[in-house]
């Protein structure tokens, strides 16, 4: 016989288990009855909002003045979904924005060679211009705002669609109007396109056995670049290093990685979390750079660029000179679909190794130096450049 507490247990019991059972069968199963299927809670409230979806995509197809395309309604849903984040780093892409976003990563393409992201204000926004490229000559900088693109006005535009107008044949002109922070009056720019190569690592001996290795940005071969330099000029007996980030809008994550590697000892460069705290570290092994180094920062310097100035300043690894950095802290994952169209999506933040995150703030310097501003008619070239001769300085003192 079953004791009458045994009963009650057993009772108890199947109401919970009937409980979850029909809270799972109600939220998350669907059930074929007939020619009908009987949904989850949650799916049948997404179907509902879609019914505004279609019913205003019927509304336009029979109402505007013009002839819309389904599948033209059906991107700019898709885009308007990603913009509805308000983050200017996440993005759908069509299949030809996908395939003009990977040009300008790897290999060369015709076009005036600026990094721009979309600010949190709506404008296309210069990140920075890469070294050597029509953009740096005409004097594009770093917190630009494009408003025009020639005659098109493009603020508001999916910034993907404004970056292919500054694209073109090398040899062509583009004119960009652009407003700049304590300028009142909009400056207007005529720019001649070229092919831009992407060589992203440059270096030379300097004066007093210094070393000194410049990175424009951090695309899919820096980590190697980096490293053959930084061999060639161990062979010639350098006894100290400057590492120019200035204006390096950033890249990938695992080739800013390779560069800190070859600075730092064994220990933590930076760490990732997504939304549920997901925590993924990216570690440098053992064996550090023999020699002291400086690192030159900027306003410029973004992403990728502040991982590796983030890491050698919280390890205390090497001097920083310049001034704030840009302060992008979030990293995305890039996607290309089916059809050939992509993604870009913000999925995690990065931390310092002291678990600071950097996102619209920036990382100070440990000394300060600004760049006096170039006056009207002045060669950019005639100007010192007291952030290098700063560095040089500090190094020979740590030689000495």
């Amino acid at each position: 016989m079953i004791s009458k507490r045994t009963a009650f247990f057993w009772a108890i019991f199947l109401v919970i288990i009937t409980a979850f059972s029909t809270f799972v069968i109600t939220n998350t199963v669907a059930i074929s009855l007939g020619n009908k299927v009987v949904i989850g809670q949650k799916d049948y409230e997404t179907i509902k909002s879609m019914d505004k979806l279609l019913g205003l995509k019927g509304y336009i197809k029979s109402n505007y003045v013009e002839d819309a395309e389904d599948n033209q309604l059906i991107e700019g849903a898709i885009k308007g979904m990603f913009e509805s984040l308000g983050d200017p780093y996440s993005l759908y892409m069509t299949k030809e924005e996908f395939k003009n976003f990977n040009e300008s990563t790897k290999g060369s393409y015709g076009g005036i060679g600026v990094i721009v992201s979309r600010s949190e204000d709506g404008y296309v926004t210069v990140v920075a211009p890469i070294e050597d490229t029509p953009g740096e000559k005409a004097g594009l900088k770093t917190n630009d705002k494009i408003i025009k693109v020639d005659d098109k006005d493009i603020i508001g535009i999916d910034l993907e669609a404004a970056v292919a107008l500054m694209k073109g044949k090398k040899g062509t002109k583009v004119t960009l109007t652009i407003m700049r922070d304590n300028i009142r009056e909009s400056k207007v720019f005529e720019i001649i396109r070229e092919e831009i190569i992407l060589k992203t690592v440059k270096s030379n001996v300097m004066e007093k056995d210094i070393g000194y290795i410049r990175i424009t940005m951090f695309d899919e071969d820096t980590g190697s670049e980096f490293k053959k330099a930084l061999k060639e000029l161990k062979a010639q007996k350098i006894k100290g290093l400057i590492v120019d980030l200035r204006q390096n809008p950033g890249g990938f994550i695992n080739q800013c990685v390779e560069v800190a590697d070859e600075l730092l000892d064994e220990g933590l460069i930076v760490y990732t979390e997504d939304k549920v705290k997901k925590r993924e570290d990216y570690k440098s092994k053992q064996g550090k750079l023999d020699v002291p180094f400086v690192m030159l920062i900027d306003e410029g310097s973004a992403s990728a660029s502040e991982i590796v100035s983030g890491a050698v300043k919280d390890r205390k690894a090497g001097l920083l000179i310049g001034v704030k950095t840009f302060g992008k802290g979030l990293v995305q994952s890039i996607e290309q679909l089916k059809d050939g169209s992509g993604m870009k999506l913000t999925t995690q933040k990065y931390y310092t190794p002291n678990g600071i995150s950097i996102n619209k703030v920036g990382i100070q310097p440990d000394i300060e130096v600004k760049i006096p501003e170039i006056k009207e008619g002045e060669n950019p070239e005639d100007v010192k450049d007291i952030q290098l001769e700063r560095a040089v300085e500090e190094l020979i003192k740590q030689i000495k």
